[in-house]
C-alpha cells in the first residue's frame, strides 16, 4: 500500500490535475490506466507520476496505454516514425518495470477511443495527459462521456501549470513578468525523474483475448524501424521519414550535445543558420519524449544555479531575472517564456488557430492593407514545392520539407514572405498552417501556434512606418536578413536558385 513518503514522492500539484469524469474509483477494477497520448516519456512526467501513485495506493497493477491517431489531418510518415521511435524507448522501459504497456496505432478514426473505452469497462480510473490542441481534448471528452469510471487528466507540459494563469497574456513581456512572479513558487514542484525505479506493484492482468484481437497492438517490425509497414496505414505517405530520430534517447543525446557545445555560444549564434547552437529539442518536447523539467534541471547544473539567485523584482525583461550567464538566460527564456506562451495561450482561447484571435490592432491594420498591391503573389501549391523568386525563402522551405525543421530566426522570415506574397492575410495563414503542420516535427504544437500567429502580429506591437502589405506589423525581408547573418552555405545545402 502506499505509504506517506509515496504519496509526498508521486503527489501531482493540484493546478495540474483536472477531473474530466467524476465518477467513483472503481476499487475491485482490475488495474490503474495511463493514456498516454502527449508526455510520451517514462520520467519526468505528472500524468505517470500520478498513475504510479494511485495504483500503489490501491495496490493494483499499472497498464499504459499510449495511442497514436491515423486519420486525422497531416498524419505521415514521418509524424509517425517519430512518434513510433518513442513507443519502442518506452516499451523497454516499462518491459524493465514489470508494467504493462499497450502501445497502440490506430487503422481507423476513433479507434483508440473504443479500445481505451473497452479497457476502462474493468479498470479502476483512467489518468491522461492534458494538452491544449483541440484534437486532443476532443478524444478525452468523447471518452469522458461514455465511461463509467473517474477519470482525470494531468498537465505536465511546462514549469507553469497551464491552470495558474486565469487569462491568455497578449504578450511576451506581460507574460514574462507573470511568470517571474509566480514561478518561483512552481519551481520547487517538479515531476519524478523516474518513476518506475524500484517498482513494486502487483503483476500485470492481460488484456482478454478480444481486445487484442480487434485492437493489436503495434507489430514488432515497426518498433524496430521497418518503415516499410507505414504503408498499411491510412496516413500521407508522400511526406517520407525525417532522418531526425524520435524517442527519449535520442532526445537526451540531443540535449547532451547542446549542453556541450551549442549552450556556450546560443547569445551569440542562435539567430545564425550557419552556427549549430540550436538546441533541436522542439520535436522532442511537441512529441513529449523529453520534459521542459529534466531540461532545465540540465541547463541549471550546467549553470551551477540555485534559486537564491532569483531578483526578488518582477520586471518583464528577458535578461537578468534568474541570475544565470547570458546563454543560459537567453535559451530559458526561449524554452519557457516563449514556448509556454504557446501553451497559456491555447488553454485559454478555443480560438487558437483562428484569425480572428489576432490582437484588434494586427487585424485593423492587415485589413486596410489587404487589397494593396502585391509584387509577387504565388498559391498554395508553389509555396511548397519552394518555386519562388526568392533563393533564401527557397531553402527555408526545402529544409522544412527535407528534415521536418527550419532555424528558428529564418521561420519568422518564411512566414512574413508567406504573408507579403500572399492574396491576403487569411490566405496566408492557411498556407502557414498547412506547411508548418503537414512537414514539421514539431508542427501542431501551441509554440508553433505562436510562432505562425506572431508573423500576423500576435504578442507583437504596432511597428513603423506603416507599409504596403503589412501596414503597421512588423516587417522582415530577405535583403536584411542576408545581410544580418551568414547564409552561403545554407543556400548551397538547401537551396534551388533563384525561379
Amino acid at each position: 500500500m502506499l505509504t506517506q513518503d509515496d504519496a509526498d514522492r508521486f503527489a501531482v500539484p493540484e493546478a495540474r490535475l483536472h477531473v474530466c469524469h467524476a465518477a467513483s474509483v472503481r476499487s475491485g477494477g482490475h488495474y490503474v490506466v495511463y493514456w498516454m497520448t502527449a508526455a510520451r516519456r517514462t520520467g519526468w512526467n505528472d500524468a505517470l507520476d500520478r498513475a504510479v501513485g494511485l495504483a500503489r495506493g490501491l495496490g493494483k497493477p499499472l497498464l499504459v496505454v499510449e495511442t497514436l491517431p491515423s486519420r486525422r489531418r497531416w498524419a505521415s510518415d514521418r509524424h509517425h516514425a517519430f512518434a513510433i521511435q518513442g513507443m519502442a524507448d518506452n516499451a523497454r522501459h516499462f518491459e524493465r518495470a514489470g508494467v504493462s504497456y499497450y502501445p497502440y496505432v490506430e487503422t481507423d478514426s476513433g479507434d483508440a477511443g473504443e479500445l481505451l473505452a473497452a479497457i476502462a469497462e474493468t479498470a479502476c480510473l483512467v489518468v491522461a495527459d492534458d494538452f491544449p490542441i483541440r484534437s486532443f481534448a476532443e478524444d478525452l471528452e468523447t471518452l469522458a462521456a461514455r465511461i463509467a469510471v473517474r477519470m482525470e487528466k494531468i498537465d505536465s507540459n511546462g514549469l507553469l501549470p497551464m491552470r495558474a494563469a486565469s487569462k491568455a497574456y497578449p504578450t511576451a513581456y506581460a507574460f514574462r513578468r507573470f511568470l517571474q512572479k509566480v514561478l518561483p513558487d512552481h519551481l520547487v514542484e517538479s515531476p519524478v525523474a523516474n518513476p518506475l525505479a524500484r517498482l513494486e506493484l502487483p503483476r500485470p492482468v492481460p488484456l482478454p483475448n478480444r481486445i487484442r484481437t480487434r485492437w493489436p497492438a503495434v507489430s514488432a517490425k515497426l518498433l524496430k524501424g521497418d518503415w516499410s509497414h507505414l504503408a498499411t496505414l491510412p496516413i500521407d505517405h508522400e511526406v517520407p521519414v525525417a532522418e531526425i530520430p524520435g524517442g527519449s534517447r535520442a532526445a537526451r543525446a540531443r540535449l547532451r550535445a547542446f549542453l556541450d557545445c551549442g549552450l556556450p555560444r546560443y547569445h551569440e549564434d542562435r539567430n545564425q543558420p550557419e552556427q549549430d547552437v540550436a538546441s533541436g529539442l522542439s520535436p522532442y518536447l511537441h512529441f513529449g519524449h523529453i520534459s521542459a523539467h529534466e531540461v532545465f534541471r540540465e541547463v541549471v547544473a550546467w549553470a551551477q544555479w540555485s534559486p537564491g539567485r532569483l531578483s526578488a523584482k518582477a520586471t518583464g525583461k528577458s535578461t537578468g531575472w534568474w541570475g544565470m550567464p547570458e546563454p543560459a538566460e537567453s535559451f530559458l527564456d526561449e524554452l519557457i517564456t516563449w514556448r509556454e506562451v504557446g501553451f497559456n495561450f491555447c488553454s485559454s482561447r478555443s480560438d487558437y488557430d483562428q484569425y480572428d484571435s489576432l490582437p484588434d490592432w494586427a487585424r485593423q491594420t492587415l485589413h486596410r492593407h489587404a487589397k494593396d498591391r502585391r509584387e509577387y503573389v504565388y498559391s498554395p501549391s508553389e509555396f511548397e514545392r519552394a518555386v519562388t523568386h526568392d533563393p533564401l525563402w527557397n531553402a527555408a522551405q526545402g529544409q522544412l520539407v527535407r528534415e521536418g525543421r527550419m532555424h528558428n530566426y529564418l521561420r519568422m522570415l518564411w512566414g512574413k514572405k508567406i504573408l507579403q506574397w500572399s492574396p491576403g492575410p487569411e490566405e496566408a495563414l492557411d498556407v502557414m498552417i498547412e506547411l508548418n503542420n503537414k512537414y514539421a516535427l514539431d508542427g501542431q504544437d501551441p509554440n508553433s501556434y505562436s510562432g505562425i500567429f506572431w508573423v500576423l502580429g500576435r504578442y507583437d506591437r504596432p511597428w513603423a512606418p506603416d507599409r504596403p502589405v503589412f501596414g503597421r506589423v512588423r516587417y522582415m525581408s530577405s535583403e536584411n536578413t542576408m545581410r544580418k547573418v551568414r547564409v552561403k552555405d545554407y543556400l548551397r545545402r538547401y537551396g534551388r536558385g533563384e525561379k
